[in-house]
């Protein structure tokens, strides 16, 4: 697979995440600390596959690391709001791991390419 093939399908792979938070995000509590949470994991979880556009989009090298740090650091935060999500006992364990896992597949990926390039 060439790097404009893995690019396409990591944006859509990012995409599709961000989908699974905003359903994930639906289930969380209707009260005022679960829109919190719902607010801040839907912002980041969104995000990283938006930057991620944004990095394939760069107009420099410098750029596009600046942005891939970002994904890395939404991923990251992500995986954050996904512990405490577990940790209030909203949601379980065998609930979020898909999720989780996928948010930590994608965290190491641009860890990665942040590396890398």
């Amino acid at each position: 697979m060439n790097n404009k093939e893995f690019s396409k399908k990591l944006e859509q792979r990012t995409r599709e995440f961000a989908v699974r938070i905003i359903r994930l995000s639906n289930t969380l509590p209707n009260t005022p600390e679960g829109m919190v949470i719902r607010n801040q994991i839907t912002k980041s979880g969104t995000s990283v596959g938006a930057n991620y556009r944004e990095a394939n989009r760069a107009r420099s090298r410098a750029d596009f690391k600046n942005k891939i740090k970002i994904c890395e650091s939404e991923a990251s935060e992500t995986q954050y709001w996904f512990e405490v999500i577990i940790e209030a006992k909203w949601l379980s364990w065998e609930d979020v791991k898909p999720d989780y896992d996928e948010c930590s597949e994608l965290l190491a990926i641009f860890t990665t390419i942040g590396k890398i390039k």
